[in-house]
Parts: structure tokens; C-alpha cells; sequence
């Protein structure tokens, strides 16, 4: 008798700027208890030392499972490795260009084109902003493919008072598409507060 389909997910994390996304969203699928696998980019070992007072050894410690980044015998380099998909948080444009090519020169890279292969979802968080016409592109020929281009954008309308409540939002909705309900999402038409304007734009003259 066959097991039955595992609560298993994939996480990259690439150099782009934004890797505390990647951080929360491995907090809150251990907390779900959904296990998940880490793949980092070698430039993202390098951001965190700008971005945050993490350590590496500290982010591993976060996933059931590592992998590194030039292992191209790892699980999740197969189709045959069963998952609920990828999220690549934050993705370079690097990352994004490699996966839509299909020319996977990492791990990281590869297990997003398994996902995609295998008709599992893949979510990118591309951080890069302005976009050129050959980002756009690029973007649109991987959207055709089946993944998912989600922008980590903050919603205002949430009324975030830090940072870490932008970063909690964001990344919970991007767990709504793996109908992932972690309980940290202000829901628009559930939360009343929400639809009343905020007094200090009231005051603003027209």
C-alpha cells in the first residue's frame, strides 16, 4: 500500500535582496509541520551577512532537511522526490532567467525546473525592481510554463506596523497557494477594521 502524498516542500533561497522571506517562511511550515528541504544559492550565504544577524548554521537549523547547493545527486534534483512544489524566496533574476531557460547550472535552480516539469506549483518572489523589457519577458514565458510570479509587495491595507508584519503577511499569502493557512493573514471582508480608511488619510486636502 502507498503512502500517502507527503506534506513535503521546497525552499530556495537565492542571493537577490529579501532573504528574511525565505527565514519566515521555513518558521512558520515548521510550526504548520510541513517538512521542508532548503536549497541556498552560495551569494545568498553572502546576503544574509549584509541583510541580517543571522548565521547560516542558524537558517539550516530551520529546514528538516539541507542541501547543497551544488548537489546534483540531491532528492529533490527528481521528479521521483514527491513534493507540494518550490518557493524560491527572495528569486534573483539570476534564478529566474536560469529556471525559465531550463539550463540549470545549480540545485537550486534544478529542483525549480523539476517542479515545473512535474506539474507541481512553483512560486517565484522575484526581487528586482525596475524591470526591463527582458525581465518582463522572461517572467511571462515562466508564467506560461505554470509557475507563479508572486512579488513580495506589502498590502497596506493590512495596516503593517513593522516590517517583520510585512514579512508575515506576504509570505502568508504566498502559503495560500498551497492552501496553507498559517493564521497570520489579515483577510480582506473578515476583518472589519480593514475597510475603514485610516484618520490621518481622511485628512488629507483633495
Amino acid at each position: 500500500m502507498q503512502d500517502a502524498a507527503p506534506k513535503r516542500m521546497i525552499i530556495g533561497i537565492s542571493g537577490a535582496s529579501g532573504v528574511t522571506y525565505g527565514v519566515r517562511l521555513l518558521q512558520l511550515l515548521r510550526n504548520a509541520g510541513v517538512e521542508t528541504h532548503l536549497v541556498m544559492s552560495k551569494t545568498a550565504e553572502l546576503t544574509f551577512a549584509y541583510e541580517t544577524d543571522l548565521k547560516i548554521a542558524e537558517v539550516r537549523a530551520l529546514a528538516n532537511v539541507c542541501h547543497a547547493i551544488d548537489d546534483m545527486a540531491s532528492a529533490i534534483s527528481s521528479g521521483s522526490f514527491r513534493t507540494a512544489g518550490m518557493i524560491v524566496a527572495p528569486c534573483s533574476m539570476r534564478s529566474m532567467s536560469e529556471i525559465a531557460s531550463g539550463a540549470t547550472t545549480t540545485l537550486l535552480t534544478r529542483a525549480a525546473d523539476v517542479v515545473l516539469k512535474e506539474r507541481r506549483r512553483l512560486v517565484l518572489m522575484v526581487r528586482e525592481t525596475p524591470l526591463h523589457t527582458g525581465h518582463l519577458r522572461t517572467m511571462t514565458a515562466l508564467s506560461e510554463m505554470g509557475a507563479i510570479i508572486a512579488p513580495p509587495v506589502p498590502a497596506f491595507y493590512a495596516k503593517p506596523e513593522s516590517l517583520d508584519d510585512m514579512v508575515e503577511h506576504t509570505v502568508g499569502r504566498v502559503l495560500d497557494l498551497y492552501d496553507i493557512d498559517i493564521g497570520v493573514v489579515r483577510r480582506w471582508g473578515k476583518d472589519e477594521a480593514l475597510k475603514r480608511r485610516s484618520p490621518s488619510l481622511r485628512k488629507i486636502a483633495p
